[in-house]
């Protein structure tokens, strides 16, 4: 399961990032944090951990960093932050807010200002030069002759936000949206704090940090707040002193940098530096009781979440939290009754992290819980959760797998309801409601995918009552002739746990044609990449499942695959880093997949290239395919590659 988990962790904390780098960031910090602390402990080596986060504003020049602005690593609780400290045994710590906003550098040349990047991709950014000159705190003029970058903070301040800006989901979205407006309206509510300076050509200029705030505040910039400390502890109590005053500030932190005295300007150049590290603020929790747990259903699978006594948890009031699967309860020990920790993770519902008398006295300096009465598990006030054991809709005898609960009936109404609704969502047939599907399903008019397309105009505007016109328009869309990947038509199908992207893998590897693949055994797909042999079981055994229902959805020629012919670049593999110049990356790599290549997010022995424009920059792609032996090649290079294949080179 852990493969599956890890797919998933990916997809959810790319997404979350980009939205974050460009401003709209949809959850708070502290759940992306808990996405991210998962992801790191089931796959340290993923490149969505490795990588630097990226942003893109079109219509911006592309500038390059003086200095690559890479991400730091962090200690998100106290024994990580300890770990770190003993690690390095720095002399002296300084200490920064971390702030809350949207990384800039300053480009100067000569003294005066020459230009103003975004953070980018971490090497190159976008010039919002004419937007940053509007903003408090960015110094055009240093009166003096010196020549390198400012690193800053574009903060919106709270006070700001609330008077001018309340329709924007915090301050950091609305300082992103701003900045990078084309017209500057609003740059001027935003301020620039600055943290850390380079000089061109000399990385000795600065010796010491706090030299270089001191430097930085002589030229005239707002600084962070900088803090020193001889030990690891006084910084522990230093971060729970903030993080009690934190919401009195007039900006937003999530935590704080701690750094080494000592300037170190080859360590400033790595993706993520050694000497410096972002210790976080605690994932929020809160204690509450375990009231009861719904089952919720899902296709054929049932998930347990908790109805809990409400908390306040990340600025909302909980109820309900997520318990995952039956294992959990087990492992938990978990009875209704019980004092429970709620945190506020990545998903949309909170989840129960255990047993708040397993963490009494455990939790360490991080554990603010409040006091609570915690009974005795054989307390009589505690009583049993019962585990479903039969399916509500068919009567079928429940599988209790351990990790999934779930009714085995495939003739279960209820999972074939589920499987038309998600063929509906693939295809994007808005006009086909969940209501309306439901009603056409329990009057029996529908119970396969199939059935849909013998739909009739006459028959669903007597039937719904929905008039003429609404129904003709319905069945148009059902049967609009559609081209399916056969990723996307397998998806369509909604075999347990395989998504369009699971699909796409497995295409790629060679299993392109649907025959390929009903031809295909569990041991065979276990051993593509990302798949493993849970993943292959529920592909075979789902396939069985659905063959005349497929058969009877392309019979109706209106679903048609695309061609699984072989194509130029099959068998080759590509894998991005860095800024594309004449295209987008999403381009370059659906120009990929169109030729039937793979696209890789991480460089391993098999990948055929590795697509750079920055073979220099000694990122952890590039240092990878070196010491793989993997061939780099620049975007000309991948423009001739791709060009010649289509015909055009």
């Amino acid at each position: 399961m852990n493969d599956i988990r890890i797919a998933e962790l990916e997809r959810l904390v790319s997404g979350y990032q980009a939205s974050y780098y460009n401003g709209e960031a949809e959850i708070p910090d502290a759940e992306f944090d808990g996405l991210w602390d998962e992801l790191k402990r089931l796959a340290p080596d993923s490149p969505v951990i490795t990588r630097v986060g990226a942003d893109s504003a079109d219509g911006f020049a592309k500038e390059r960093h003086l200095i690559p602005m890479g991400s730091q690593d962090k200690a998100s609780n106290v024994a990580e932050f300890r770990e770190w400290a003993e690690k390095l045994a720095l002399p002296l710590f300084i200490v920064q807010y971390k702030l809350d906003g949207a990384s800039l550098e300053l480009q100067y040349k000569n003294g005066r200002l020459a230009r103003v990047l975004t953070r980018g991709d971490g090497v190159i950014g976008d010039d919002i030069s004419a937007n940053a000159r509007r903003m408090k705190g960015v110094v055009d003029d240093l009166n003096m002759d010196w020549s390198g970058g400012v690193r800053g903070e574009v903060l919106m301040f709270r006070e700001i936000w609330r008077a001018k800006y309340p329709d924007k989901a915090n301050c950091r979205n609305a300082a992103n949206g701003l900045m990078r407006r084309k017209d500057g309206q609003g740059c001027e509510d935003l301020t620039l704090i600055v943290y850390d300076a380079s000089t061109s050509g000399d990385d000795t200029y600065f010796d010491t940090e706090t030299g270089k705030i001191a430097w930085l505040r002589e030229r005239g910039f707002t600084v962070s707040e900088t803090r020193e400390f001889a030990g690891a502890e006084d910084v522990i109590s230093y971060r729970n002193e903030v993080a009690a005053k934190r919401m009195s500030l007039p900006f937003d932190i999530d935590g704080l940098v701690v750094k080494d005295n000592k300037t170190d300007m080859d360590d400033l150049r790595r993706a993520r530096p050694e000497r410096q590290i972002a210790f976080k603020f605690e994932l929020e929790q809160a204690l509450s009781v375990l009231r009861q747990v719904e089952w919720s259903e899902s296709g054929s699978t049932y998930t347990p979440i908790g109805i809990v006594d409400p908390v306040s948890l990340a600025g909302t009031t909980v109820k309900r939290a997520n318990l995952c699967n039956p294992d959990m309860i087990r492992d938990m020990n978990l009875r209704l009754g019980s004092t429970v920790i709620v945190v506020k993770r990545g998903e949309i519902i909170p989840k129960i992290e255990g047993r708040a008398d397993c963490f009494n006295g455990e939790a360490g300096e991080d554990s603010k819980l409040p006091d609570m009465p915690l009974f005795n598990q054989d307390s009589e006030q505690l009583s049993t959760i019962e585990i479903p054991s039969v399916c509500g809709t068919c009567g079928a005898a429940l599988v209790d797998a351990g990790t999934r609960l779930y009714c085995p009936n495939t003739a279960c109404p209820k999972r074939l309801l589920h499987r038309i609704k998600k063929w509906v969502n693939v295809l994007d047939i808005r006009e086909a409601g969940k209501k309306t599907l439901e009603q056409l399903f329990n009057k029996g008019r529908i119970r396969r995918i199939s059935d849909l397309y013998t739909l009739e105009t006459s028959e669903l505007a007597a039937f719904e009552r929905m008039g003429e016109l609404s129904a003709s328009k319905l069945i148009h869309n059902i049967r609009a002739p559609r081209t399916l990947s056969l990723a996307d038509f397998i998806a369509g199908f909604d075999i347990e746990g395989i998504g369009s992207l699971t699909m796409e893998n497995i295409t790629q590897a060679g299993y392109n044609s649907l025959e390929k693949l009903r031809a295909a055994g569990v041991e065979e797909l276990s051993g593509i990449f990302g798949a493993g042999e849970i993943t292959a079981r529920a592909i075979v055994e789902g396939l069985k499942e659905t063959a005349d229902d497929m058969d009877a959805v392309l019979k109706t020629g209106f679903i048609k695959l695309a061609s699984g012919v072989q194509l130029p670049l099959a068998g080759k593999s590509f894998c991005f880093t860095g800024e594309l110049r004449t295209m987008k990356r999403d381009d370059a790599e659906a120009r990929v997949k169109e030729l039937g290549g793979l696209v890789k997010p991480s460089v391993t022995k098999l990948l055929s290239y590795l697509v750079t424009n920055t073979p220099e920059s000694g990122s952890s792609k590039n240092r990878n395919a070196l010491k793989l032996g993997i061939k780099i090649i620049n975007e000309d290079e991948f423009l001739k590659i791709t060009g010649a294949v289509n015909g055009e080179g």
